[in-house]
C-alpha cells in the first residue's frame, strides 16, 4: 500500500508519515520499483499503535520505546501521564474560572479586562502586601466570586479584614458562596465563612447565621452567636452563656447579652438563664436555690439541665450579671453574694455595690 493511500485510511497525513520515519519509529517494509515507499499491514497495525499512544499523550521518543523496547513498563510512564495530566486541567480550569469572572465583570474596554487581570493576579499574589492592597483597591472590576474565594482561603488576619471590608463594601452577593464554606472540612475555612457573613448586611446573611448556631463547630456557632447578638437576634442567647461557660469568648459573649437585654422580657430571660447555669440548689444556704425561682432560657438549646459549672465558669456567669438590667438579675446577684464559693459571693457583692451607686 503506497503512502497516499494508507494517509487516507489512517488519517494521519503524508507529511507526518514521513516525519515518523524520519525518527526511525515507522519504517515502511518495502519500496516499489519506482522506488515509493510501500507499507505493509504489518505497518498499518503499528501506525495505528503510534496514534493510540499519542492519544494518551505520550512524546514520539517514549511511544518509540513502548513499541521496541520488550522490557518497557507502562506503569511508571502512566502514572507520570496521570500526574501531568491533573497539573494541565487544573491550569486549565484555573484559566477558565479567570475568563468566567472577567466576563462577569462585563467589561466595556481591553483595559477593564487588564484592570481586572491584574486585580485577579494581585488577589493570588504571593506577598500579603501585595494582596491586602488588592483588596483595599477593588472595585467593580472584581466578581463577587473572586472575593469569597480569596476571604476564604486568606490565612493573613489583615489581609483576610481587608478582603472581608472589600466583599461588604461591593454590595455584591456573595451569602450564598459564604454559606458554602460552612460545609468546608477545613475548619479555618469555615471560620472564614462565618466572620465574612457576620459583616455583611442583610437579611439573607442572618438568616444563615441562624442556621450556624446549630452548627457542630463550635467555633462557627459561636461567631454566629455574636454576630446575631449584636443584630438584636434572642436566637442567639443560649450560645452565648455557653460562650461564657466554657470561657470562649466571654467577654465578648457577656457584651453581647447586654445588648440583647434591651427589654425587660429579654433582660430576665437572659439573667434566669445564666443563673440556671450556675447550679441548681447552691449557694444561698437557703435550700431553695437562686435557680429554682428564676426564669430559664426557652428553646432548643436550654441548658439548664446541665451540671453544676466548674468554680471559674461561675465567676464568670456571675460577672455577666452586670450588665443586665431589671430586678430578675438583681435579685440573683443578692442570693449569689451569699454563695459558698468566696469568689462567687465576692464578685456579686461588688457588682450589687456598683448597681446602688448607680
Amino acid at each position: 500500500m503506497l503512502i497516499g493511500e494508507v494517509a487516507r485510511r489512517s488519517g494521519v497525513s503524508a507529511r507526518m508519515l514521513r516525519h515518523y520515519e524520519s525518527l526511525g519509529l515507522l519504517r515502511p517494509s518495502g519500496r516499489t520499483g519506482s522506488g515509493y515507499r510501500e507499507y505493509s499491514g504489518e505497518d498499518i497495525r503499528r501506525i495505528f499503535h503510534i496514534e493510540s499512544l499519542r492519544s494518551l499523550g505520550l512524546s514520539l521518543r517514549e511511544i518509540g520505546r513502548a513499541l521496541d523496547d520488550p522490557g518497557f513498563t507502562p506503569s511508571a510512564l502512566v502514572d507520570d501521564l496521570i500526574r501531568q495530566t491533573r497539573e494541565r486541567i487544573a491550569a486549565e480550569t484555573d484559566l477558565l474560572t479567570r475568563l468566567r469572572r472577567i466576563d462577569a465583570a462585563e467589561p466595556a474596554s481591553w483595559e477593564d479586562v487588564l484592570q481586572a487581570v491584574a486585580v485577579l493576579q494581585a488577589l493570588g499574589s504571593k506577598s500579603p502586601a501585595a494582596r491586602q492592597r488588592a483588596a483595599l483597591s477593588a472595585g467593580d472590576e472584581v466578581p463577587v466570586e473572586a472575593l469569597v474565594e480569596a476571604v476564604l482561603r486568606e490565612t493573613e488576619p489583615n489581609v483576610a479584614g481587608a478582603l472581608r471590608w472589600a466583599l461588604a463594601r461591593s454590595g455584591a452577593d456573595g451569602t450564598a458562596l459564604l454559606a458554602k464554606g460552612l460545609d468546608s472540612t477545613v475548619p479555618a475555612v469555615r471560620e472564614r465563612a462565618v466572620r465574612s457573613l457576620a459583616e455583611l448586611a442583610g437579611d439573607e446573611p442572618t438568616v444563615h447565621l441562624r442556621e450556624a448556631l446549630t452548627h457542630p463547630d463550635v467555633v462557627v456557632r459561636g461567631h454566629a452567636a455574636l454576630a446575631l447578638g449584636t443584630r438584636g437576634v434572642a436566637d442567639a442567647i443560649p450560645v452565648l452563656i455557653d460562650m461564657i461557660v466554657d470561657g470562649r469568648n466571654d467577654t465578648d459573649a457577656a457584651d453581647a447579652l447586654s445588648v440583647l437585654a434591651s427589654d425587660t422580657a429579654t433582660a430576665d430571660r437572659i439573667a434566669g438563664g445564666l443563673v440556671s447555669r450556675l447550679g441548681t440548689g447552691t449557694g444561698t444556704g437557703t435550700g431553695t436555690g437562686t435557680a429554682q425561682r428564676l426564669p430559664e432560657v426557652g428553646g432548643p438549646a436550654d441548658h439548664s439541665t446541665h451540671d453544676t459549672a466548674e468554680a471559674p465558669a461561675r465567676v464568670r456567669l456571675t460577672q455577666s450579671l452586670a450588665d443586665i438590667p431589671g430586678d430578675t438579675a438583681s435579685r440573683a446577684l443578692v442570693e449569689l453574694s451569699q454563695d459558698a464559693d468566696r469568689a462567687v459571693a465576692v464578685t456579686a457583692t461588688y457588682l450589687l455595690h456598683l448597681r446602688d451607686a448607680h
